[in-house]
Order: C-alpha cells, then structure tokens, then sequence
C-alpha cells in the first residue's frame, strides 16, 4: 500500500468527475479496502489454504488486473480516460492499489506471526492506520487537480498509465519468479 502512487492513479482517472463524483468514489474504495483487509487478517491464511491459492497468484491476478487499467489509461483518445466513481472505486482503488496482493499478504503474514489476540489487535489498528493515510492523501488529492489543470492531467495520465503497467508487469514477474522457485 502506497498512498501517494494511488493519489497519483486517482487524479489521472478521475479527472473528468466532479467533486461529489470523487468524494463517493474515494469512500467507497476505502471501506472496500478496509474490508478486505480486515476480511484477510480474519480469514486469510484460512483461505490460502483452503482455496490452495499462492502468494504468486495472487500476484499475478493483481497484476493482469492492473494492466487492463493501464491499457485503458493508454489507448484512449486525445488522452482522455473516462471513468465513474464506480469503475475506479474498486478497481484500482480498492484492488490493487490500497488492498492489493502486497497488502493482503503482509496482513495474512503478520496475523499468522501474532502470538495473541492482542499482537492480533495491533495488526488491525494497522490497517486501520493505513487505510485512513490512504483516505486523506486521496481526500486532499484536489489540490494536485487544481495544480495540475487539464494539459497537466493528460500528461500524468500518460505517465501513471506507463507506471501502473510496470506496477503490473513487476507483480507478475515477481508471481512467476515464486512459481518458479518453488519448483
């Protein structure tokens, strides 16, 4: 989980909304994050077994997701990108970028470590944390809008679109490198 690179995700999408338009999209990705994580420090490690699903999977699944974004940001027209409150709230907002592969994983990995119900608690009061550094850095994200005006905006989309596919690509790179090794 890395706010500012999602703040910077979010203002190339969502330029074209308007301000209630970014408000709900941005609670809406935050509770979905919340809640996934949370879902995950419950249920994770449960699930990975389970489901036998790998860290490496999960992986590359955040990263097919994360390149259909970056082609979307990419092969647009005149370099707009439209999107609603809706289409960007859970992805990418919510997965991968605030509750993606990394997040869920360290949240499983450090609940497994957890020798009690309080060491548990703190893991949740982190994510807690986490979340809400995400929500002010996106709630505050309009100043960077009002900065950048709409020349300013085409060109962070373009750029963003280049980072989320390298973003994607790198997960899945580091997916297939466990698969690899742990054959």
């Amino acid at each position: 989980m890395e706010p500012f690179s999602t703040v910077a995700v979010f203002v190339a999408l969502a330029r074209d909304m308007d301000a209630a338009a970014k408000k709900r999209a941005i609670g809406k990705s935050m509770k979905i994050s919340l809640l996934v994580l949370v879902f995950f420090e419950i249920t994770g490690h449960l699930m990975f077994e389970v489901f036998n699903i790998t860290v490496a999977a999960f992986q590359i699944a955040g990263g097919i997701l994360l390149i259909t974004v970056a082609l979307g940001m990419l092969n647009t027209k005149k370099g707009e990108f439209s999107a609603s409150e809706g289409d960007i709230a859970i992805v990418p907002l919510a997965f991968p970028l605030t509750a993606g592969p990394g997040a869920i994983t360290t949240v499983v990995l450090l609940t497994s470590q957890a020798s009690g119900i309080i060491e548990s608690i703190f893991v949740f009061i982190a994510v807690v944390l986490a979340v809400l550094v995400s929500y002010i850095a996106l709630k505050y994200s309009h100043i960077l809008f009002n900065y950048l005006k709409d020349d300013g905006l085409r060109v962070v989309t373009a750029l963003m679109a280049i980072v989320v596919l390298a973003i994607a690509v790198q997960f899945i790179i580091n997916g297939i490198l466990q698969v690899i090794n742990q054959m």
